[in-house]
Parts: structure tokens; sequence; C-alpha cells
């Protein structure tokens, strides 16, 4: 019985006072009471803009400086980014009130629409498509709210010199055609070699050694007899066939004309270097026994130098003979050679798929080296300017390449376009478009894909008109009735 007592007493006490709560607030104002019933039927705000209009947001309610209030954007408001000092609070009721409604569609984006309002599914309304939402050469419109913060850009059409750079990793290689080999034609002997070793630099007619042949020798005396003979000192024909045996044997000249000059024949013969340029390799040791055909010395000069590179066979189809290449060693950083190409080999390569191309390089200070690692740069573009727009501004899908032309006031066209070279971050148009027309460059895809949305809903729209209206008009188009 206690229990309960007690029970009953907390009751009457808290039904007190609720009693004495309701009976306070009765004496509130009937403005305050108008006031609360309108915030609930308000819309609740999406964020807070400064009340200048100027570009500073909250997520709550917040004051300025001089201590107004910052403006409520509730959902649903449309911001105009035209003025800044224009309303920027504007309800969906208002801006289309004075529409008329073509047709509901998918409030999931499905392609069904209906010519009545209608649920789908799961109870979401069908959302109203107003006049001039879509149009019929296929352009979408955005209101300026929505391209503000969507980001989107437009750069007109406009001719451009597009640069195509291959570039390819190669090496320093000798011309073949500036190397020269010193061997002996007939059995000879090694007398002396000069100061030149494996790697020095040397000069056409320097001194490299000097030789004894015993065939020479032979050669040299005959060639003495007859020029210095009563007989036939006078008879041409016999004076220059012995001269022609010792060309035979590859006696330099200066050897026959200090013959002819002091009519004597020395021991040894002077052997000197044919060209300038470096000793690549030094065979001669004094004292040796050299055979016919045995090399004594290589001489390369790299005043002119090869550089091979591998190019991708992708890009063999830009390139040609004759065009000039930028070549870069790595020993020279900032350094640039120039050379153009000279071959393009007959043969792929066809594990690494690539082609080798020669480039004739010119070595005036010797700084390239054979063997040396460089890297070139082609430049594969067309001198004259063709109409290009960025990359970035082309929506490729693999068998369609479009574009978006900004047609102004919000309203943009897909444009199926015909691509040709890229290059420096643009892209040849070779067919859809114009010079000077604003193309869209950044946020396209969001435009694009609202786009199809509506060119797919337009092509339902058209079908079901082409099959008629039914009896009641009231059949969703694609969807249930």
């Amino acid at each position: 019985m206690t229990r309960r007592l007690l029970i009953g007493t907390a009751a009457a006490i808290f039904v007190a006072a609720g009693a004495a709560l309701f009976a306070g607030s009765s004496h509130r104002t009937d403005g305050t009471i108008a006031s609360v019933a309108n915030a609930a039927d308000a819309p609740a705000p999406l964020y807070y803009q400064e009340p200048d209009g100027k570009p500073f947001y909250s997520l709550a309610p917040k004051k300025t400086e001089d201590g107004r209030d910052y403006r409520a954007v509730p959902a649903g408001a449309d911001v105009s980014f035209d003025e800044p000092g224009a309303p920027v609070q504007l309800t969906a009721a208002e801006s289309k009130s004075d529409r008329k409604i073509k047709y509901y569609r998918n409030p999931m984006g499905l392609p069904d629409t209906s010519p009545v309002p209608k649920k789908d599914s799961m109870g979401m309304d069908y959302v109203p498509v107003y006049d001039g939402d879509d149009s019929e050469d296929g352009a979408v419109k955005l209101s300026p709210g929505k391209i503000q913060r969507s980001g989107v850009k437009s750069e007109p059409a406009a001719l451009r010199r597009l640069r195509t750079l291959v570039r390819a990793p190669g090496t320093i290689q000798l011309d073949e055609r500036r190397i020269s080999v010193i061997t002996m034609r007939a059995e000879s002997f090694v007398q002396k070699v000069a100061d030149v070793t494996t790697g020095s630099r040397v000069t056409r007619g320097q001194p490299l050694m000097d030789i004894y042949s015993p065939a020479v020798s032979s050669a040299a005396a005959e060639y003495l007899a007859t020029i210095t003979s009563k007989a036939t000192a006078g008879i041409e024909p016999y004076g220059r066939g012995s001269r022609q045996r010792l060309l035979n044997l590859d006696v330099p000249d200066p050897f026959i004309a200090e013959i002819e000059k002091n009519h004597s024949v020395p021991i040894t013969i002077q052997w000197s270097s044919p060209r300038n340029g470096i000793v690549l390799q030094r065979n001669a040791i004094e004292g040796m026994r050299a055979q016919p055909g045995d090399i004594l010395f290589r001489i390369a000069d790299i005043s002119l130098v090869w550089a091979t590179v591998d190019v991708a066979e992708r890009d063999l189809g830009g390139i040609a003979i004759g065009q000039p290449v930028t070549v870069r060693a790595r020993s020279y950083p900032g350094r640039d050679f120039d050379g153009r190409i000279s071959i393009i080999y007959p043969q792929v390569n066809k594990e690494t798929r690539t082609a080798r191309i020669r480039i004739e390089l010119a070595n005036a200070d010797l700084a390239l080296l054979p063997d040396m690692y460089v890297d070139a740069e082609i430049d594969t573009g067309n001198p004259a300017p063709v109409l290009a727009v960025a990359d970035s501004a082309v929506l490729d899908t693999g068998s369609r390449q479009a574009v978006l032309v900004d047609k102004g006031q919000g309203r943009f066209e897909p444009r199926e376009v015909k691509l040709g070279r890229h290059g420096d971050g643009y892209v040849e148009i070779r067919d859809g478009l114009s010079e000077g027309e604003a193309i869209v460059t950044s946020a396209n895809f969001l435009i694009d894909a609202e786009s199809n949305l509506k060119a797919a809903l337009k092509g339902l729209a058209d079908g079901s008109n082409a099959q008629g209206a039914d009896a009641t008009g009231n059949h969703a188009m694609g969807g249930k009735p």
C-alpha cells in the first residue's frame, strides 16, 4: 500500500507541473506564435551567404564584422553570378510558374517518361521537364549557378602549329666513311714507331712509323734506274710503269717525290697519318715483322659522328629522311647538338618493336665520343598551322569523338568531330568545327552526361508520339500505367 501511495503522489505532482507550464505558455504574444509557425513552414537553409552578395559563405548562422546576419539560402534557390548586388534568392515556383510542363521524367535518370504526374516503384515523384529545358538541336541548357559551381570553362578553336616530339635513346657511333687503317702490302719490318698511342689525336701527314720493305726498296731502285738511264730517261711509258709499281705497293707520295728529287733510294720509308682523327688501334712495335694485310694502325675522324637511336614502331609514320633532330648528351646537360636524319634502317627489331635510325652530327670540338649515351628529340609536326582544340575538350568513347560547343546563355551543343594529330596539349580537328567557335575545355563530362540523358528522353518522347496517344493519355512511356 505504501508503494502505491508514493506512485500516486508523484503522478499528481507531474500533472500539476504540466498544467502550470501550459498556463504560463498561454501568456505569450500572438506574434511569437506566428513567427514559430512561419519558421516551421520555411525550408531549411542549405548555407548562409554574406548579405552584400560577396563570395563569402558559411554552413552555420554567422554575422559580419559590422554585426549583420548572413543571408540564409534555402534548398531550390538559384544563385546568379552575373551581378554581385542582385538578389540571390529565387524559389523554383517563382522561376517556373509561367512555364509549361512538357512531360515528367524518371527521378533516377532511367529512360522512362510520363505525360502526367507519376510516382516510381519507390514512391518518388517524377521530375517535371519544362519548355526550354531541352532543344531540337540536342543542346543542353544550364543555369548560371550550375555553370559556376561546375567550373565550366570555354576556349575558342584556333589555328595552331602542333609540335609532336618523338623522344628516343641512342648512342654515338663512328662514321664508317671516316675510318682508315694502315697496313703493308708487302712483307715489311717496323724500324721505328713515333710517340703515338691508342687514343692520341693525330693530324693528316703526321709521321707514325718508319718501315723497311725489301719489295718496296727493289721497286724504288728500279724506278730510279728508269728515270736516270740515258736510254729510257726520255721515254715516258718506262718511267710510268715503274712509278705505278710503287703506287701499287701503297708507297706514300712524299717517298716517291724524294726519289725523283735526290736520285737516291732511302733505306726506310716514313709512313704518315692519312687523315685527322684519333688513334683507335696501335699494333705497330719496333722491330716487328709485318705480313701483308696486318693492321698496324686504325685512325678515325670524329669531327662528324653518327647518333643511332631506336624509335618505337608506332612513331615511324611521322619520321622521314632529312628531318631535323636535337640530340642531348647525358655528359653535357643543357647543351644541344643539332643534326639530321640520314638513314632509316629497313628492319624492325621483333623483340623490342623498334626501328633504328641514323642521325649525322657535327662534332667540331670533339665533345661527342663513340658509345656515348644520348637522347634524341625529333619534331614530326607540320609547320603549317591547323585548327586545334585542347585535349581536355574531346570526349572520346573509342568509336565516337565529340566536343561541346558553347552557344552562349548557358546552352551547350554536342558536336561530333574528326581528330588528327596530337601535340603540345592540343589535338587537330579535321572536320566538325569552324575557327573561333567556343569549345568547353573543363567540366565537359558533366555536361555530356546531362546531354545524353536529355537526348534519350527526347527520343523516347518522339517514339511515343509516333505511335499515337491512347484513349486516356495516362499511360507512361516505357513504364507501368
